[in-house]
């Protein structure tokens, strides 16, 4: 029976039944965390969960609808003050990990997302890509940032809920932004917490088949969906830009690239919700303006 003095939490772990024993890894070191009740659920995408331990639900879907609607079909179905979302490749090596990002919150109450630094369990040195700023630093240096990788995020239930949740449009890539601007546009800041860790194996993101055009698809679709009108094409021209420098000696990459950017264009993107001006303020004073 849940204790009604501790916090409830609760955690969607979405996978695709590809990775069990990740998935049974990841299950056991959230099962593992102290002083907090859980409300597990495991989200198979386009898989029904089987073999589960005692205390962990299964949703299955019955075809994969990709990242961010996987997670947002978890997150109707668990309850608790506070969320948590975990792949099914990740897991947390600190049974108190759960009540240090609590403890977080509650301190600093202006915080309403936190993501630990992920490190890969095998030794393997994480990628630059993994401190989600531009100046990366000391990976263990905690700092406001303005994205999040997705792989481990800790958020109060009711400010995930003011998010309106993840893009499910996005199906994959660049998510994490989106949930980041508009934990911004709360008045709360988004806090990268080098301090506390998550275990995630290095990939490659371009293992994904459709990767080049998704993200540039997402990039486009991230400006109309939550930048001022003004601000729209800039972002845009900025990332377009930089696609250019970093690929302009691989012509496939860009044909790829500049067919999701075409895409991201002609396609409705979903519902519009700009981010008042006064969030862009205040995310450039804390040193990323939402243009790059």
């Amino acid at each position: 029976m849940p204790d009604s003095r501790r916090p409830t939490v609760g955690v969607v772990i979405l996978t695709q039944g590809t990775r069990p024993d990740d998935l049974a890894r990841g299950i056991r070191s959230i099962q593992a965390q102290d002083a907090v009740d859980l409300d597990i659920v495991v989200v198979g995408n386009g898989w029904q969960p089987t073999g589960l331990p005692d205390g962990v639900r299964a949703l299955g879907l019955a075809e994969n609808l990709g990242i961010p609607a996987g997670r947002n079909r978890g997150a109707a179905v668990v309850s608790g003050e506070y969320i948590f979302f975990l792949d099914d490749d990740a897991s947390i090596p600190d049974a108190g990990f759960l009540t240090a990002c609590i403890d977080l919150v509650t301190q600093q109450p202006d915080i309403g997302l936190v993501q630990p630094r992920l490190d890969d369990p095998t030794g393997i040195t994480p990628p630059l890509r993994w401190v989600p700023r531009i100046r990366k630093g000391d990976p263990r240096h905690p700092s406001n940032v303005f994205s999040c990788l997705e792989a481990a995020v800790f958020l109060p239930r009711s400010v995930f809920d003011a998010t309106g949740g993840w893009a499910d449009e996005f199906f994959y890539a660049h998510e994490g932004i989106e949930l980041a601007w508009r934990v911004w546009d709360q008045g709360k800041r988004v806090w990268y917490a080098g301090d506390l860790e998550a275990n995630h194996p290095v990939v490659q993101p371009t293992r994904h088949a459709d990767y080049y055009r998704l993200n540039a698809r997402n990039r486009v679709w991230l400006a109309r969906r939550n930048l001022p009108v003004v601000l729209v094409p800039i972002y845009v021209a900025t990332w377009t830009g930089i696609q250019l420098l970093r690929w302009w000696r691989n012509p496939t990459v860009l044909k790829a690239w500049f067919a999701g950017w075409r895409e991201g264009w002609r396609v409705y993107p979903g519902e519009r919700r700009p981010m008042k001006w006064r969030t862009v303020v205040r995310m450039a004073r804390a040193g990323r303006p939402p243009v790059i």
